[in-house]
């Protein structure tokens, strides 16, 4: 017993796994099969207790066989099955053929007409029906008013039940197509957010790049002009020059693991704030750039990204400070009020392109002259992005930015952003 009932599941198995093979289609045609096949035999049973009553009896089944087996073909061939169907049921009541079975057919092909056809075919089919029903009622053996009654009840629950499934199916495929725009709303967030964090990353590439290269550079030709006579200075220079590079490796390190793949180690290293303006300043000190850094009001939390926005704003000011002016010392002032931070970098000297000879600055000889920009030696003085850069920032906070030349001769970027 136990052994028949595991070869009877696996037989089920077997066969489902065939059925699920089959494309959409050839599915719908064995079920159709099936429910032909099944319709036609209860048809068929219905009529044997009454065999003696029904002349010829062989025509009889075969009519109610005529009014199953065609739904085979409902979906693909609706109108053609339907008209078969109908024939064979209005054939079956006119030749007077008594105890009719349920016209569960022609109520199935009624029921996928209205759920698969456009609204000509639906009204030519109700044409068809009542024309069907009106021929076999006034057949013998159709006299009593409730027959009619009945067979209008049973088409009007069949034309219900398809045009409910087809606002059901109308329904499915509206909110497939939300659940679409829904999804390729949410790719293209993803895609802007993307692009705004690769924007964000070639910031933070451009500041931490241009920063500590030209801090290389400026100790580089400093090196350079006090060799071979003051070796001590020059040896200096080059110690500067190898933690700045140290530096700078360390935080392309971390700023480029977001770009890590999956397999690598988070590099959990905190972003730059504020509280780190002391290296940069001496760093800054350290290539020969005297800067004064003054603080007013009480420090308060700034938001993570503002804290990282004002630390690379005021880097950026100093980079253009040692890049672009000939300025003998620099400011940096942090204003905390209620709800914003103010920060200003400022020099009193002029444009690396208005200086004329040879600048010292503190042992350090920085060669600037009118033509001279593609020298060897000297340190580049072009506009370069650096101020495009810390206006993004300041608009990526909702600040306001303020630079340009000052009375001095000099230059002052004041940028004031929100806490949060």
């Amino acid at each position: 017993m136990i052994t028949l009932v595991a070869r009877t599941t696996a037989v089920r198995r077997g066969l489902a796994a065939r059925f699920e093979a089959l494309p959409a289609r050839r599915q719908q045609l064995v079920q159709d099969a099936g429910l032909a096949a099944a319709l036609a035999a209860v048809n068929v049973v219905s009529l044997l207790p009454y065999r003696t009553h029904l002349h010829p009896l062989w025509l009889a089944l075969l009519l109610v066989i005529g009014q199953a087996v065609p739904l085979t073909w409902r979906r693909s061939q609706a109108i053609p099955v339907g008209l078969v169907v109908g024939a064979c049921r209005v054939a079956y009541d006119s030749l007077g053929f008594p105890f009719a079975p349920f016209p569960l057919g022609p109520a199935i092909i009624v029921y996928t007409v209205f759920d698969q056809k456009g609204t000509a075919v639906r009204w030519f089919t109700c044409g068809i029906l009542v024309a069907g029903i009106t021929v076999s009622q006034s057949s013998p053996g159709h006299s009593e008013p409730y027959d009619a009654l009945f067979q209008v009840l049973i088409f009007a629950a069949a034309m219900g039940a398809g045009l409910l499934s087809r606002a059901m199916r109308a329904t499915l495929r509206a909110a497939q197509r939300r659940a679409d725009r829904a999804e390729a709303e949410l790719d293209e967030q993803a895609a802007r957010a993307a692009a705004a964090e690769r924007a964000r990353i070639a910031r933070e590439l451009h500041d931490v790049v241009a920063h500590h290269v030209s801090l290389m550079a400026v100790q580089a030709e400093a090196a350079g002009a006090l060799l071979p006579g003051r070796p001590a200075e020059a040896a200096k220079s080059v110690n500067v020059i190898g933690d700045t590079a140290r530096t700078a490796l360390t935080e392309l390190r971390r700023l480029l693991g977001v770009l890590r793949g999956p397999s690598e180690p988070l590099d959990t290293t905190p972003a730059a704030s504020l509280r780190e303006l002391a290296e940069v300043l001496a760093t800054v000190r350290s290539a020969g750039l005297p800067v004064d850094f003054e603080v007013i009001g009480t420090a308060s939390e700034l938001a993570p990204g503002v804290e990282l926005a004002a630390y690379r704003i005021v880097q950026e000011a100093l980079t253009n400070t040692l890049r672009h002016s000939a300025a003998d010392r620099a400011s940096v002032t942090v204003c905390y009020e209620p709800g914003f931070v103010t920060l200003s970098v400022s020099d009193a000297g002029p444009r690396r392109g208005a200086a004329r000879g040879p600048t010292q600055r503190r042992g350090l000889a920085v060669r600037v002259a009118d033509g001279d920009e593609d020298r060897p030696g000297l340190v580049p003085a072009g506009p370069g992005f650096g101020l495009a850069g810390i206006a993004e920032r300041v608009a990526s906070c909702g600040g306001s930015l303020t630079a340009g030349p000052t009375a001095a001769a000099g230059f002052a970027v004041t940028a004031r952003l929100p806490v949060r």
